[in-house]
């Protein structure tokens, strides 16, 4: 009888563990929802975004589409993008995949209320930051790149707003 007490505690004690979560998983939910762009910066588009909690709250899945017309001697262009942003340990970290192949790895954090970061790993390559702050009902967002060798001197490379789809 003793030992079945024991197990069931250590089991519920376990699930808890099990479902605890980082401090900083908490500073995204303000994201969770469907977002329609409002443009921004010099690249001026059309899209949205979503961030949609899945299996049962572990991960948030950002799904994004972005229309950008024929613009500075750019061709007119469709961009696509899927992130996965999960808890690791007792940090925040995502995985990022997009329609022209690439793929990032960022570390999140929330350094203040209703501000979310997404820093890009330091490699042979560019650097990436990803931010999110909200303002009222919706919020600014930019990405900004730092080259190689420069990797903390980012610059501006799109800014929008976004407002929560209705």
């Amino acid at each position: 009888m003793v030992r079945w007490w024991l197990g069931a505690v250590l089991a519920f004690s376990l699930a808890g563990a099990a479902r605890a979560e980082p401090a900083a998983w908490a500073g995204l939910g303000w994201l969770t929802g469907s977002w329609i762009g409002e443009g921004g910066g010099a690249q001026q588009g059309a899209g949205g975004f979503s961030f949609t909690p899945e299996a049962a709250g572990k991960v948030l899945i950002r799904r994004n589409v972005a229309d950008y017309p024929a613009q500075g001697g750019k061709p007119a262009q469709h961009h696509e993008d899927f992130m996965v942003i999960f808890p690791q340990g007792e940090r925040v970290e995502a995985d990022y995949w997009d329609s022209e192949g690439q793929r990032i790895h960022y570390v999140v954090s929330s350094p203040q209320a209703g501000e979310v970061v997404f820093l890009s790993d330091a490699g042979p390559g560019p650097r990436f930051r990803l931010t999110y702050r909200q303002r009222g009902p919706g919020l600014d967002g930019q990405f900004e790149i730092a080259p190689p060798g420069k990797l903390d001197q980012f610059a501006s490379y799109l800014t929008w707003t976004a407002r929560r789809r209705p």
